[in-house]
């Protein structure tokens, strides 16, 4: 019952994908209380299994949620707290979407005993398998990579003012990852494409905060992509390969960089 609450392969090397928000899965009893807007599903962090499908070739363990993030919110604290205080954000079981449509057709989301159950059902095991992989690729190794995989519309309003910038790096500040690790990201920038930014708007949900641990061997960094880089942002959502090639060959070389920094901390 709790392996079909999330996708996952284990891996061979001390990296590990975690891919949150991947899910547009949404259960009969509670797909039947949203509206059509809802049913698009469309702050999904879409394909990025695709995306991230060289990691898996490296050897990396990838782990990646099934559900929609309508239905609750891997990457935010049980409890509920907002991660970005005085700034709009959405909840553990979002009530809008992230442009500020409701989710819920009778305008008001679940109560407290339906958070309790869905935490129960999708929020725990997904972490529950993120804490033990961690554990097994820092007893084999010594130094383990937590990769938080997350994507995004390049223009949100209601979030962000203007376009956000293409690729979005967050170490809570550099809290959560040892410096070297964001220096061979970072240093990996200077000649491509894409304007990038570390710790601006996207400093890092929950699981980078939570897990992201340097002083016990654990490294997080988020990536947060703006869409546009590699689908299109609208209905259907479709995967563009062509853009997809592009930024995909900058993504590799900053999870290479990152990985060898972590390799390199544990000798």
């Amino acid at each position: 019952m709790v392996e079909k609450m999330y996708h996952f392969e284990q891996g061979r090397i001390p990296l590990l994908i975690s891919i949150p928000h991947l899910g547009s899965e949404l259960p009969l009893g509670i797909e039947q209380q949203l509206t059509d807007v809802a049913l698009q599903t469309a702050d999904t962090d879409w394909h990025l299994d695709l995306l991230y499908q060289f990691a898996a070739d490296m050897g990396a363990s990838i782990l990646g949620g099934r559900f929609s993030r309508y239905v609750i919110d891997l990457n935010r604290p049980a409890s509920g707290e907002s991660l970005y205080p005085g700034q709009t954000t959405t909840g553990l079981c979002p009530e809008e979407t992230f442009r500020g449509q409701p989710l819920y057709r009778g305008g008001s989301g679940p109560k407290q005993g339906a958070i309790e159950e869905r935490l129960r059902t999708y929020w725990r095991p997904y972490h529950q398998k993120l804490r033990e992989e961690l554990d097994r690729l820092t007893a084999d190794f010594g130094t383990v990579l937590l990769w938080e995989a997350h994507s995004i519309a390049s223009v949100l309003p209601r979030l962000f003012k203007g376009k956000l910038p293409d690729l979005n790096i967050g170490t809570n500040g550099g809290a959560s990852c040892d410096a070297s690790i964001l220096d061979a990201i970072t240093a990996q920038l200077a000649d491509q494409p894409y304007t990038w930014v570390a710790n601006g708007r996207f400093k890092g949900g929950y699981i980078t905060r939570a897990y992201g641990q340097p002083q016990r061997g654990v490294s997080a960094v988020q990536l947060e992509m703006c869409q546009s880089t590699y689908m299109n942002e609208h209905p259907p959502f479709d995967y563009r390969t062509d853009l997809a090639e592009k930024v995909q060959v900058v993504v590799q070389r900053m999870v290479g960089a990152a990985l060898h920094a972590t390799e390199r901390l544990a000798k």
